[in-house]
């Protein structure tokens, strides 16, 4: 069976505004499309009204569920966030809190419903905090299960307290592709393992 990625974009702007976060995540993709895997276009979380909690369904309206059964219908998730005051965004931080209800969510041997499922970090600003929200993202991933390839994050950060955004850069800067190369090929790796040797239960 194919490998599927799916992408969630965590930028604070609605589609239809340009996206620093989209560019990083498109070069993610396109690196994994080398590899054979299949992607599709990122959804944009700001689209949609993922509501506040920490459970698979909030009640009427939420979006969440939805979107929670892409997460879970792919392979790889591939979650980008622009920096915000050195932190993850908003809508991030949200995302992290809906899949808290994975926990409890386990199967008959007490595996999340996330286990086998790989996660690659996008990560773009104009102002230091790459390393940190990384960190923070890396941490939260793990701990509802997900896992994570060597190398699992591709970034850009500008001159701070500069107007320049990655998306205006003339060019993709050669660590940059390198970099985001090496996360794709280790990603879809780790992810073919996985979906051929699920990890033990209890």
């Amino acid at each position: 069976m194919p490998i599927k990625a799916f992408a969630l974009n965590c930028t604070l702007k609605p589609s239809g505004k340009p996206s620093s976060t989209d560019a990083m995540i498109g070069l993610l993709q396109k690196d994994l499309a080398a590899q054979g895997v299949a992607v599709g276009a990122p959804v944009r979380v700001a689209d949609h009204d993922v509501k506040p909690g920490v459970t698979s369904d909030e009640g009427p309206g939420d979006a969440w569920p939805d979107l929670r059964r892409q997460v879970l219908g792919a392979d790889i998730l591939i979650l980008g966030t622009p920096i915000w005051m050195g932190q993850p965004s908003s809508v991030c931080k949200r995302v992290l809190e809906r899949m808290d209800a994975f926990l409890g969510e386990t199967d008959e041997q007490g595996r999340m419903v996330s286990y086998g499922k790989v996660a690659l970090v996008a990560v773009v600003g104009n102002e230091d905090g790459a390393h940190h929200v990384s960190a923070e993202l890396f941490q939260a991933l793990n701990d509802v299960g997900f896992t994570l390839a060597a190398n699992a994050v591709c970034y850009w950060v500008g001159e701070a307290m500069q107007k320049t955004d990655f998306q205006d850069l003339d060019g993709v800067p050669d660590k940059v592709a390198s970099t985001c190369a090496m996360a794709a090929r280790n990603a879809a790796h780790l992810a073919r393992f996985l979906k051929e040797k699920q990890y033990p239960g209890e």
